[in-house]
This record gives C-alpha cells, sequence and structure tokens, in this order.
C-alpha cells in the first residue's frame, strides 16, 4: 500500500511538472509573440517616421524612390530593395534600387564579366531591364494586385538562379504600393540577414510599409501638385497686374470726348487689348485687338501688340499704314497659330470725323442721329483687312483699308471683342451684334459709361449661368 502511494505520488509530481513546463513554454512563446508584435509595431512606426521625415525634406520623386528601398532595408532587415514602376507599354522597370537586388533575368556573358564592380553595375542592369507585367515575381504582383513571398527561393523553379553567389535569390518578398485607386510600383526585399528565410509575418509587414510608402508618394504628388498651383497662382496674380497696368487708365480725359473702356477676361490673364493713345491736341488713336486664344501665351503677346502700337502710331496720320508697320513689327514675335485682330480709329475732332482701319477685327458700331427722319440709327461700318501676323507684309498691305465716318456732337462709336457679342446663353445662342445695336440705340442719350453699363447688363443678364468663354472687351467714345 506504501508502495502504491509513493507511485501515484511521483506520478502527480511528474504531471505537475509536464504542466508546469507546458505552460512556463506556453508563455515563453506568448511573451515571443508579444516581443515580436511589438518588434513589428516598432519597425512600422519606424517605417512611418522615415516617410515624414522625407516628405518633409521635400524629396523629388526619385529621391523618395531611394528613400523608400533604403527605409525598407532598415525595417526588414533585407540585404537588399527594389522599386518597380509599370510603364505605359505594360512592362516593369526599376526606378530605385539598393544592395545587390539581383535582376529578374539571366545575365548575358559580356554582362557577367563585368561583375567585378558588383553594386554598381547591377544597378545599371536593373535601371536597364524591362520585363512584361506578369513575368517574374514583380510583374505576377502587378499584374495581379496581391503581395507574394517566396520563403525558400532556391526551391522555386519560377526564382532566376544566376550563377555568381552573390546574386543568388534566398528568400524574396514583393508587394504592391496602393494607395486608394492609384498603383504606384511593386516593393520587392530580398535576402534576410543571418542567413534564415523570410516568414509570413514578415510578408504582412511588408504589406503594411507598402501601404505607408504608396501614401508618402501620393502625399509628395500631391504637396509637389499644389507648390506648382501656388506658384502658378503668384506668377497669374503678377501677369495680370502687370496687364492691368498695361491697359490705359479709364479716365482717360480728352477735351470734347467722353470715353469708358470695359475689359473681362475669361481666365486670370486674356488676350484682348484697347488702347487710348493722344496724338495731337485734336486727334486721338483709340484701339481694341484680340489675340487668338488665352491665357499667358496670348497676354504676353498682347504686351508686346501694345507696347509696338504705342511707338508706331504717333509716325502715321493714316491708322491702315500706322496697321501696315505693325503688322511689318509683329510678323517676327508671332509664331505658330497666333495671330491680332484689331481696329484702329483715329478721332479728330477738329474735322468731326474718325478714320479707321480693320484688321480682321469686329466691325465698329456707329450710333448717330438720322437728319432727315430724326430717329437715331445704328450701323455696323464695314471695311477690308486681314489679321496682325497672319499673311506677309504685302498681301496685308493690299488688303487693308482706311475708312472716314463722320464723327458729330451727340455721336457714339462702340468698339468690342467678339467677347461681347458671341457671349453664349444656357442653350448655347450668341449675344449677337443685333442685341448689341438695340442696347446702344435705347441709351444713345446717356454718358458712355451708362452705355457700356447698359451693355454688360444686357450680355450678363443674356448669358445667365453660362461660363464665360472668351475675353470680353468694350471701348465707348461719345462725342460731346
Amino acid at each position: 500500500m506504501l508502495h502504491f502511494l509513493i507511485a501515484c505520488l511521483v506520478l502527480a509530481v511528474c504531471l505537475l511538472s509536464v504542466a508546469l513546463f507546458r505552460r512556463s513554454k506556453r508563455m515563453n512563446r506568448i511573451e515571443e509573440e508579444a516581443i515580436q508584435a511589438n518588434h513589428d509595431r516598432q519597425r512600422a512606426l519606424d517605417f512611418m517616421h522615415l516617410m515624414a521625415e522625407a516628405l518633409g525634406e521635400g524629396l523629388s520623386r526619385q529621391e523618395l524612390h531611394q528613400r523608400i528601398v533604403h527605409a525598407s532595408i532598415l525595417c526588414t532587415g533585407a540585404l537588399s530593395a527594389c522599386i518597380f514602376e509599370r510603364t505605359p507599354q505594360e512592362t516593369m522597370r526599376s526606378v530605385a534600387v539598393e544592395g545587390l537586388f539581383p535582376p529578374h533575368r539571366p545575365l548575358s556573358d559580356p554582362a557577367k564579366a563585368k561583375l567585378a564592380t558588383r553594386a554598381k553595375f547591377i544597378e545599371q542592369v536593373l535601371k536597364s531591364e524591362e520585363f512584361p507585367v506578369g513575368d517574374g515575381i514583380a510583374g505576377r504582383v502587378a499584374a495581379t494586385g496581391r503581395g507574394e513571398l517566396i520563403g525558400d527561393a532556391r526551391l522555386d523553379p519560377r526564382v532566376v538562379k544566376h550563377d555568381d553567389p552573390s546574386l543568388a535569390v534566398r528568400s524574396v518578398i514583393a508587394v504592391p504600393m496602393g494607395f486608394r485607386d492609384r498603383f504606384f510600383g511593386v516593393l520587392a526585399v530580398a535576402n534576410p540577414v543571418e542567413n534564415r528565410n523570410f516568414t509570413q509575418k514578415e510578408c504582412t509587414l511588408m504589406q503594411s510599409l507598402a501601404e505607408q510608402a504608396a501614401l508618402a508618394l501620393h502625399n509628395a504628388q500631391s504637396l509637389s501638385l499644389q507648390i506648382e498651383r501656388r506658384q502658378l497662382d503668384l506668377d497669374l496674380s503678377i501677369a495680370s497686374g502687370i496687364q492691368q497696368m498695361l491697359l490705359p487708365s479709364r479716365s482717360t480725359d480728352v477735351p470734347g470726348l467722353d470715353l469708358d473702356a470695359r475689359y473681362s477676361p475669361a481666365q486670370r490673364v486674356g488676350g484682348d487689348l484697347y488702347d487710348v493713345i493722344v496724338l495731337s491736341p485734336t486727334r486721338v488713336g483709340v484701339a481694341v485687338a484680340d489675340v487668338s486664344g488665352k491665357g499667358i501665351a496670348a497676354s504676353l503677346y498682347m504686351a508686346v501688340c501694345r507696347t509696338n502700337l504705342r511707338q508706331i502710331a504717333p509716325r502715321h496720320i493714316s491708322p491702315s499704314q500706322t496697321l501696315v508697320d505693325l503688322n511689318r513689327t509683329m510678323s517676327a514675335d508671332i509664331h505658330g497659330d497666333l495671330y491680332v485682330t484689331m481696329l484702329y480709329a483715329v478721332i479728330d475732332i477738329a474735322t468731326n470725323s474718325v478714320t479707321f482701319a480693320r484688321a480682321g477685327h469686329e466691325l465698329p458700331l456707329f450710333a448717330r442721329m438720322d437728319p432727315h427722319s430724326g430717329a437715331y440709327l445704328t450701323h455696323l461700318v464695314r471695311s477690308e483687312g486681314m489679321p496682325l501676323g497672319l499673311v506677309p507684309d504685302d498681301l496685308f498691305a493690299s488688303a487693308i483699308e482706311d475708312r472716314l465716318e463722320p464723327f458729330n456732337k451727340g455721336d457714339t462709336l462702340v468698339l468690342f471683342t467678339d467677347g461681347v457679342t458671341e457671349a453664349p446663353n444656357d442653350e448655347d445662342k450668341e449675344f449677337s451684334s443685333a442685341r448689341l445695336a438695340d442696347v446702344v440705340r435705347a441709351l444713345h442719350d446717356r454718358a458712355a459709361r451708362e452705355i457700356n453699363d447698359g451693355i454688360l447688363e444686357s450680355v450678363y443678364r443674356f448669358t445667365g449661368t453660362a461660363t464665360q468663354r472668351d475675353d470680353l472687351t468694350l471701348l465707348t467714345v461719345k462725342r460731346t
């Protein structure tokens, strides 16, 4: 009986020891997993910190790619890393590499002979290497959008076996870098330190790192776009300010004339031009022009055109000769599809007349009282001419002509660009010169400023919510 009790006691002690051993082993495993989880979490945080630092430094896209592969090596313990991008030709190419990352294809014999340079040579090989989407581990990840882990690459027939031991692939992870609906490439790491293989947990970690890398690339691109937009806004603001300075003051005071001008570009800067040039105590030149196109290019040509016009106009009595000289000067500056339409008129207060020439521009609108009927009439006056910078000098000179019109007290001259008459409404119908004439006729006894107010009010009422699609310029001159 005593022997039996001793045997039971020994068995109980053994069972208790086994239980305690198992519990200890389980506790050690839990502690190890907790330590590993904390380690992985710290690696992810370190990677995020490195990406935040990179963004703060304002790196270029290429520099950020290089920073990502460097951070991937630091956070995974890999010996090499590479980023592959997808090209428009549906191929994959390397954009950043660190360490001896093995090429996706076998090296040629001449290439093998250059392996003495190792890292730099492999980097050059990778950057020149292109392979179809779907080929190799990086190509498959790009095609499927799913990460891949090859734990023991030596047993995987899909991995290229290089002769050089330094290019041997022991273990590799490749994961997609994606943010929302955007694909930024494939991030791959190869051969962890200590001669071991990557694990599934490290593959999961790499997927987290790739998400952070994609977010960094997205933010860098967004930041770059914001900087570019701010710079463009600044450039446009400066250009707009310069353009406004180039336009004459609305308070231009000429005895015997009541003038008012309005200018509204479709964009921040535009290609319309108006100017008032005092030629003598009794003669005033007025011009309205429209450069083909909109935006900065058109505004630059507008500035050049105005500068040339102001230099040339005082040399000539004839408006057509002024435009012939201007065309000769502008032809050297106008390139491509750009050209300028212009109407230039000289108002002579002493002779109560207007002489104008039209270089392919909108017809001028005259409003005057009919001496026979006593009615106030409006009509567009025709003359021949071609746009500036569009045809050779001799052809331009042969086509343009002067047109003389009376301009007595109470008469009104309205010059405008097609942004007024061609302003569309929601049904894509245009304001038209007929509506313009109706407004001027109805307001014939008002001051030039009030006439322009009425014209613009009618245009805006007609267009409603439709977007302004062209620059709008209006110059009204009334003989007082």
